[in-house]
């Protein structure tokens, strides 16, 4: 039931949730949730809005496309911080996660471990969120949620159905809500919702629900004797807003409803519950729906069927006579599935017997709920019914209904219909089929210990009486005796025990209907007692029929001038109708319907020395609800009025003639007539035989009606797969166009010049920058950009490109322009997400102000070697590590050595061997230390001697303090480079 009341638990709707104040116990929820079309976001409304650590686990059963590749734990992780797993088999659930099926799938749940299934259903007919739902009610029982949000058709419904029977919850997505309302309205309409609300708001409610700890996991409350106090006082404001006593029923069941109702309300106690009841009177009305326990299915429990179907029918068949009719009494039927599975299963037992003559079954299906019985009564079902009754069965005994399946006329035709109160109402007798299933088991065993003997009463000896799979007869052997102990049926004993007494039902404190009427009838007068006399001995006989001539009333004694027709029971008053009266009848009832008012045929002869008779037939058009009705009148005529309407007397002669002129006409109307009968015969046949034929085209028209609404439903999972689909590639391509944006924004900053080719070496894209250097327009996308014209002096540019495209290697390049502009052109080859190869892509960057720099920078390194050239000094620097990486020319002058021979540390070895070692150390501990080093050493010239020489070296560094460089000099002792003497 809607539920809007709840206070609110969570943090405001535009803000990430808090944190969650974990369960108590550590056996957490597992909340199923189903969706379709629509669902997406539906589902990211609902997870976002889930708190952290809430304690719960959350499993999402989406119709998806088979074929499709699944996005959606991708789309939903980003609205959550909880796991989102597409589930795998065997994967055990964990709280705090979310966990999302596989396409092409069904998935059921066992002991809190996932397990995934090929589908057996075709696509189209599959029911994957009733298939979970009833797996996770079956596991999780008290802890299992059901939630329906967005989606078309009514897969889950029944999946709620037995999540309620379980006693979990069960929540459904506000129908305005949807964006296809077809499946939140399915759930609703069963009257089994106990939360309906935005998807928003759902997350809140089931943790509310579940942090009051709900009766099924305390331990026995209702034993303490305030409990029993509050329970007997809800039991009696129930009986006095229904009628319906409650107090029989099993206490652990009722305070079960009670505490589910008191968790929705978030109410602490009972007695405060008990005040709301007093207060609220539509909240009894709910618990009343609450108590009925409405859950059914078809043939619920297969092999117990089959059982009655092959062993418990046949015997009662063959133990009947011939004609005679079955009795079956199906005692709380809610909506009529077990009613109409006993009509079923008996059809398909007389397929198997064929038995001689015809047999029946009268099935009288009863329940406490009107609502039910009303559902009941119409006999449609939704489509998902297709998961308990098979192809076979839904083909021969239901008719395709819009979304749904109605039950056919044959089996509908065997079932009655009622409302009762099976424990103060009385019972249906001399039955030979009793079906209670699963009613006991709600009732303790003082009402138990009643119904059974009602039962044993209500059976024809060998009568078969079919219990729940979790009832039996208890101690009453020695009234039942077990047919099929596993199926729980058993037949009634012929004999009955003193001890077992039956007590019928009674009314508490009513009065019985007889009394009530007997008080109410107002005392008898003298003037009714002669209306009614008479009424009875004066008034002529008269029927009411309908405009076919169906007798509808019958007043007075007809059976004068009406009687049964041989064969079929048949109640037209033209069948009915006596030779003699027959034919005058028939043309007054035609003459009062056409013309209106009363028409009046006087003296007519019966036949057979009968007397004669007045026939009045009137159309009524007052009071309005006899209007269209047709009232026809036999009035006896007396003898004296007979003779006062014959003719005078006349001689013998002439009155014979007469006579034998009128039997001569009066013939010759009957032989026109009986040919008129026949012709009418020979139409009648004409139009049987139009008529089959037109049964044969409607059987036609239906059976393509059938495949048409197949293809329907198989168009319509596919569009809802579709619909899936879409809003995920939806998604995924508003993230490619956030991705586009930013890339387009990332190029554009970037001031590199871009271009983008295909595998033809066809313009693909181009950034703005690049039509500066090529002229670029936006029409040339899709153009070979060999024909493009550029600027830029690089005639293999398109031979570069496909060298590119062969061999995958990059390009990289500095070319010149017309204009005088330098460009550093990178080829790369253009791979794509899945690394295939589709183009290359070609950037170009300004290097104008580089080359500017470099060129300056080598003119000023000319001047500074030409400086130091000039120098008269050894001047070298080295590297940070102390290798020698350049040496003046007056080095070779002086050495007579080669450059190469001098770099690195080569020219330690033109030193004195006396000064080598020393100056090497000096020189190394100078670069470790980082510090500036000074001595002397002896050189030796390019004739062999050495001069003594002043070195000085020191480091430059970077404006972090590293050493970058070393520089050295070296001066001759007096003065000078020292060359002056390498020449003399």
């Amino acid at each position: 039931m809607k539920n809007r009341d709840m206070p609110e638990t969570g943090s405001r709707r535009d803000k990430r949730p808090a944190v969650a104040a974990p369960l108590k116990d550590r056996r957490f929820p597992i909340v199923g949730i189903g969706a379709s079309a629509g669902g997406l976001e539906a589902l990211e409304k609902f997870i976002k809005h889930v708190p952290q650590r809430s304690g719960m686990a959350f499993v999402i059963i989406q119709h998806l496309d088979p074929t499709h590749k699944g996005i959606m734990p991708e789309l939903l992780q980003r609205a959550t911080s909880m796991a989102v797993i597409q589930v795998t088999d065997r994967l055990r659930i964990k709280p705090d996660r979310v966990y999302v099926i596989p396409p092409n799938k069904d998935m059921s749940i066992l002991h809190g471990v996932l397990h995934l299934m090929a589908p057996e259903a075709p696509r189209g007919l599959r029911l994957p969120i009733d298939f979970f739902f009833r797996a996770l009610a079956q596991d999780q029982r008290q802890r299992s949620v059901g939630v329906i949000l967005s989606g078309m058709g009514t897969d889950g419904t029944l999946g709620l159905k037995a999540v309620k029977e379980h006693e979990g919850v069960v929540i459904v997505q506000e129908p305005a809500s949807a964006k296809f309302d077809g499946m939140p309205r399915s759930a609703i309409e069963t009257g089994l919702a106990d939360i309906v609300g935005l998807p928003e708001e759902l997350p809140e409610k089931i943790i509310a629900y579940f942090r009051r700890a709900p009766a099924a996991v305390r331990v026995k409350p209702f034993l303490e004797e305030k409990n029993q106090s509050a329970l007997e006082k809800v039991a009696i404001l129930l009986r006095s807003s229904t009628g319906h006593d409650f107090s029989l029923y099993k206490k652990s069941m009722v305070y079960r409803r009670i505490e589910r109702r008191m968790s929705i309300h978030q109410i602490d106690g009972i007695d405060a519950y008990v005040q709301y009841l007093r207060k609220n009177p539509v909240e009894l009305k709910i618990l009343f729906k609450e108590m009925m326990i409405g859950v059914t299915s078809f043939f619920r429990d297969p092999a117990s069927w089959e059982r009655l179907r092959d062993q418990a029918l046949p015997a009662l068949l063959a133990s009947r006579a011939a004609g005679q009719p079955l009795r079956a009494w199906t005692a709380a039927c809610s909506t009529g599935e077990e009613a109409y599975s006993l009509a079923i299963v008996f059809k398909e037992a007389l397929q198997r017997l064929r038995p001689k003559a015809a047999a029946l079954l009268h099935i009288f299906a009863t329940d406490l709920d009107a609502d039910a019985i009303d559902k009941a009564r119409q006999g449609v079902f939704p489509a998902n019914i297709a998961a308990d009754v098979s192809p076979e069965r839904l083909s021969r005994f239901f008719v395709k209904q819009g979304d749904g399946y109605r039950v056919s006329n044959e089996i509908r035709e065997m079932v009655v219909f009622a409302q009762q109160n099976i424990i103060m109402e009385p019972p249906f007798t001399k039955l030979d089929i009793l079906s209670c299933r699963n009613l006991l088991i709600y009732l303790d065993a003082e009402l138990q210990k009643k119904l059974l003997p009602l039962f044993h009463y209500s059976l024809n000896p060998g009568g078969i009486l079919f219990l729940g799979n979790a009832e039996t007869i208890g101690s009453f052997e020695t009234l039942f005796a077990p047919f099929d102990l596993k199926s729980r049926l058993y037949a009634r004993r012929e004999w009955i025990s003193r001890a077992a007494q039956v007590d019928f039902p009674v009314s508490s404190p009513a009065v019985p209907a007889a009394a009530k009427a007997q008080a109410s009838r107002p005392a008898a007068n003298l003037q009714s007692l002669m209306e009614q006399l008479l009424l009875q001995r004066y008034c002529p006989a008269a029927v009411v029929v309908n405009d076919l001539g169906d007798i509808l009333y019958i007043s007075g004694r007809t059976g004068k001038y009406l009687e049964p027709a041989a064969g079929k029971a048949n109640w037209n008053v033209f069948v009915m109708a006596r030779e003699g009266i027959r034919y005058e009848l028939a043309a007054a009832f035609k003459k009062a319907t056409r013309q209106g008012g009363a028409v009046t045929v006087k003296n007519v002869k019966l036949g057979g020395g009968a007397p004669r008779v007045d026939i009045t037939v009137q159309s009524l058009s007052e009071p309005a609800a006899l209007r269209g009705m047709i009232l026809v009148v036999f009035s006896d005529v007396s003898p004296s009025s007979e003779k006062k309407g014959s003719e005078p007397a006349r001689p013998p002669a002439a009155r014979g003639a007469r006579l034998d002129e009128l039997e001569g006409e009066l013939a010759r109307a009957r032989d026109e007539l009986q040919t008129t009968r026949e012709e009418m015969q020979t139409s009648q046949e004409e139009l049987k035989s139009a008529n089959e034929e037109m049964q044969s085209t409607n059987e036609e028209l239906q059976s393509t009606n059938e495949e048409l609404t197949t293809s329907k439903e198989e168009l319509q999972s596919l569009n809802e797969e579709l619909h899936t689909v879409n809003a995920e590639m939806q998604l995924k391509l508003d993230e490619l166009s956030r991705t586009n944006n930013d890339m387009q924004n990332l190029l554009n900053s970037t001031d590199i010049a871009t271009v983008f080719l295909d595998n033809d070496l066809r313009i693909r894209r181009f950034t703005p920058q690049a039509t500066k250097i090529i002229r670029l327009i936006p029409g040339d996308v899709g153009r070979p950009f060999s024909d493009i014209s550029r600027d830029l002096i690089y005639p293999r540019l398109n031979d570069d490109a496909r060298e590119v495209l062969r061999t995958l290697v990059s390009s990289e390049k500095q070319i010149s322009s017309a204009k005088g502009r330098w460009f550093q052109v990178r080829i790369t080859p253009y791979r794509t997400e899945e690394n295939r190869i589709d183009g290359v892509a070609i950037t170009f960057i300004d290097i104008t102000v580089t080359k500017a720099l470099e060129a300056d920078l080598r003119e000023r390194e000319s001047q500074v070697l030409n400086f130091l050239e000039s120098l008269p000094l050894l001047v070298w620097t080295c590297r940070p590590d102390g290798a020698c990486d350049y040496l003046c020319g007056k080095w070779m002058e002086f050495t007579g050595v080669a450059q190469p021979q001098l770099l690195g540390y080569g020219w330690l070895n033109q030193l004195h061997p006396a000064d080598r070692g020393r100056f090497k150390t000096l020189w190394e501990d100078s670069v470790a230390a980082g510090a500036a080093v000074a001595g002397e050493f002896r050189l030796r010239r390019q004739d062999g001697a050495h001069r003594l020489f002043k070195a000085q070296i020191s480091p430059v560094r970077d404006a972090q303090g590293a050493i970058v460089k070393w520089y050295g000099c070296a001066i001759a002792e007096g003065g000078g480079g020292g060359t002056e003497a390498a020449g003399s």
